[in-house]
């Protein structure tokens, strides 16, 4: 939406709740800015248009008929506009000031401070007393939000997609159903258009911008669809074993996890550790340093080099 359409729809609600009585067309013509003086017939679309779009977002104008006029008159009557006292319970205000914690490092911080604000300027008091548990959620993958306020505003989006077994970059056309966190990984849920079929995809596969395409609320969510189940089923995937080159004494952790480890050459130690997804395997080992080398399989040793020299730029 326009700034300059954004203006003229609030300044035409300012106007409507203002008013004591109904006021016609012609009136809220010179009352409100934006409005075509001159042209009749592009001023009576525009305001037919304007008066639609806030009724559909839940602002009620009402229509008034005077016997003793021919034109109707337009009115927003405050108590119907006015959201009702919000009251909460101590555990329903407890569970919101733990939201807004949880997104307080997220790309919604913004949006969550500002909501408790609203809510302390109403009398709500939402607890963010110091607790020993830190909860935070990291959406530091660059499609999330574009993929949020996709699913917010029911509207497709294309994106590229890395696959897990190489390096090829596919174009996705999906119909968003929900952004799901699982495990410290993000995945959005969705229909498939090229294939015809519901899909998991984990954001860190997103490669390059998210673009949105066709109108918002052209998506439809399917009724009971259970977008965990969906990306725990999805998270699961084969199990395969990588062989990992680790020097000597170092790697604890990784030490333990693997399935077997043996004595190798010139200060190395050679490690099973079994997989399913080469990004989470990569993004582990990447972290250890030089102190660990995958040498196969050859997917889950690219997606380490990429890793490192995405690191490096």
């Amino acid at each position: 939406m326009s700034r300059r359409k954004t203006e003229r729809l609030l300044n035409l609600v300012i106007c409507l709740l203002a008013t004591h009585r109904p006021l016609s067309a012609e009136q809220i013509r010179q009352a409100v800015p934006g409005y075509d003086p001159d042209n009749d017939e592009a001023f009576q679309r525009m305001f037919e248009r304007d008066k639609n779009e806030l009724r559909e977002i839940g602002i009620p104008i009402e229509v008034h008929k005077d016997p003793w006029d021919d034109d109707p008159g337009y009115r927003i009557v405050r108590e119907s506009y006015e959201l009702p006292e919000i009251t909460l319970e101590h555990d329903e205000a407890a569970v919101i000031g733990l939201a807004a914690q949880v997104w307080q490092r997220a790309s919604l911080a913004e949006a969550a401070s500002g909501a408790l604000l609203k809510l302390r300027a109403g009398g709500v008091r939402a607890d963010l007393s110091p607790s020993p548990l830190e909860l935070r959620v990291d959406t530091r993958d660059p499609a999330f939000p574009t993929l949020w306020e996709a699913v917010r505003d029911r509207r497709a989006v294309t994106f590229g997609y890395r696959r897990a077994t190489g390096e090829s970059v596919l174009t996705r056309v999906v119909e968003p159903w929900g952004v799901v966190s699982r495990r410290g990984r993000w995945y959005v849920v969705g229909h498939d258009r090229d294939r015809g079929a519901s899909r998991v995809f984990r954001l860190s596969r997103v490669v390059g911008a998210v673009t949105p395409i066709g109108r918002p609320g052209s998506v439809t969510v399917p009724e009971g669809v259970d977008l965990r189940a969906m990306v725990s089923f999805q998270e699961m995937g084969v199990e395969r074993t990588a062989l990992i080159r680790v020097r000597r004494g170092t790697c604890l952790g990784l030490r333990r996890s693997a399935q077997a480890v043996r004595s190798g050459p010139d200060g190395w130690d050679e490690a099973e550790l079994t997989f399913s997804d080469p990004e989470w395997l990569a993004g582990w080992i990447a972290s250890l340093g030089s102190d660990a080398v995958v040498v196969e399989p050859p997917d889950a040793r690219e997606a380490v080099i990429r890793r490192l020299k995405g690191a490096l730029q």
